[in-house]
């Protein structure tokens, strides 16, 4: 293995990494707001406001993301009321059309993450807030919402991992992250193997780091699940 070609090639797509890194954390706090409002919805009393939801949720759950990314990136395009709108100016950007067709589908999947969170949350805890005078915004906040979040955290730890592995997808509309500069490199020098083991390298580097980042957060809300020191660690520290 040419270990020469192997530093060239890592230093060329850690230029890149910023890219990345870009459009995983645009999508992933964009995605994430519309997806509290999306958990809102559908647990609304009103009716449209749930099947509004339902619908958003079915829709970018149902269908691949790859579809959704083209459909936005070279489909709206073919319209004139979209040439002549707006959004255009961001819609005809492929950085800006990876990021929304990114975070549009991690805001369904995170949506009905964090409904499980809201479910998970026991009806005595609130009831005990709402007995201590607590209610509407400030039993959502000193209560329902630290438990609910602690309780969709590993679910959310994955989608976000899966998130990080689907900014990829944006090389396929022109985007010139990691995998689409890899990918230019192979199409020059047609070694795939060595290329790709170098993004693959990047890729569980990323993951390791949020996974870590993650865990360390799972541990600080959740004090009552550490570890406790057995009677003869105990008397070791004194």
């Amino acid at each position: 293995m040419d270990l020469v070609f192997l530093e060239q090639v890592m230093w060329a797509l850690l230029e890149v990494l910023p890219v990345t890194v870009a459009l995983f954390a645009i999508s992933v706090t964009a995605g994430g707001l519309l997806a509290l409002l999306l958990t809102y919805l559908r647990v609304s009393s009103n009716a449209a406001a749930r099947g509004f939801a339902r619908s958003f949720i079915f829709v970018f759950r149902g269908s691949p993301l790859l579809m959704q990314m083209f459909l936005l990136y070279y489909g709206l395009g073919q319209f004139p009321i979209v040439r002549h709108s707006v959004v255009w100016p961001i819609l005809r950007e492929p950085f800006y059309c990876a990021c929304i067709s990114l975070a549009l589908c991690t805001a369904a999947y995170t949506a009905e993450v964090f409904r499980g969170g809201l479910r998970a949350v026991p009806a005595k805890e609130v009831e005990a807030g709402k007995a201590y005078g607590m209610s509407g915004f400030l039993l959502f906040r000193r209560i329902v919402g630290p438990i609910a979040f602690r309780h969709c955290l590993p679910a959310y730890s994955t989608e976000l991992v899966s998130m990080m592995k689907s900014t990829s997808l944006a090389s396929l509309v022109t985007v010139w992250e990691v995998t689409g500069i890899a990918n230019k490199m192979i199409s020059s020098t047609y070694r795939t193997f060595e290329i790709f083991l170098c993004a693959a390298a990047i890729y569980l580097l990323l993951n390791f780091l949020l996974v870590q980042a993650l865990g360390v957060l799972e541990r600080r809300l959740s004090p009552h699940l550490r570890a406790r020191p057995t009677g003869g660690e105990t008397v070791q520290a004194l």
